[in-house]
C-alpha cells in the first residue's frame, strides 16, 4: 500500500561524524585533574579530562601521552584503562577511551584549556562537565 502524502524517496541522512578520543584521568595526592575547555573550542567552557583524537594507527595509550604533552607540557605514566564510553551529541558522536594516569615530569603549561583544577573525586560532580564524561566519572568514582 502506498500513501499519496509520503515522499517518493527519502534523502539519505548525512552520516554523523564519529570521533575516537583518549583521555587522561590524572591523579595527584588523592586529587583528580579537571580541565576547562576554552571558549573557542567545541563544547566551550565545559570541564573534561585532558586528551584528544586518536590518530590512525595510534594506540589509545600512546594518544593519551602525546595529547597531554601537547596540551599541557607534562609527561604522564598511563595506568589502568576504564571502560570506553560512546556519547551522541547532536552534531557528532564521540567514543572516549579513559586511562588513569599520573604526572611523571614537566611543569604544566596550558595550550588548549583555559583553566585546570585539582579536586577530590567526590567533588567532581560540582563542575559543569561535558556530557560524554559523566559515565567515566561515575565508573572512576566507583572504582576508587
Amino acid at each position: 500500500m502506498t500513501f499519496p502524502f509520503a515522499p517518493a524517496s527519502t534523502p539519505a541522512e548525512k552520516p554523523r561524524r564519529h570521533i575516537h578520543v583518549a583521555c587522561a584521568i590524572i591523579e595527584r595526592d588523592g586529587l583528580v585533574l579537571a580541565a576547562l575547555r576554552s571558549a573557542s573550542m567545541n563544547l566551550p567552557l565545559k570541564w573534561e579530562f585532558p586528551g584528544g583524537k586518536i590518530e590512525e594507527g595510534e594506540k589509545p595509550e600512546e594518544c593519551v601521552k602525546r595529547e597531554v604533552a601537547e596540551e599541557m607540557e607534562v609527561e604522564v605514566e598511563v595506568g589502568r584503562a576504564l571502560t570506553p564510553h560512546t556519547h551522541h551529541y547532536p552534531a557528532f558522536t564521540v567514543t572516549l577511551y579513559p586511562f588513569v594516569c599520573r604526572i611523571l615530569s614537566g611543569e604544566m603549561v596550558l595550550h588548549e584549556h583555559s583553566e585546570v583544577r585539582w579536586l577530590p573525586a567526590p567533588d567532581m560532580h560540582e563542575l559543569d562537565w561535558a556530557d560524554a564524561d559523566f559515565p567515566i566519572i561515575e565508573e572512576y568514582r566507583g572504582s576508587i
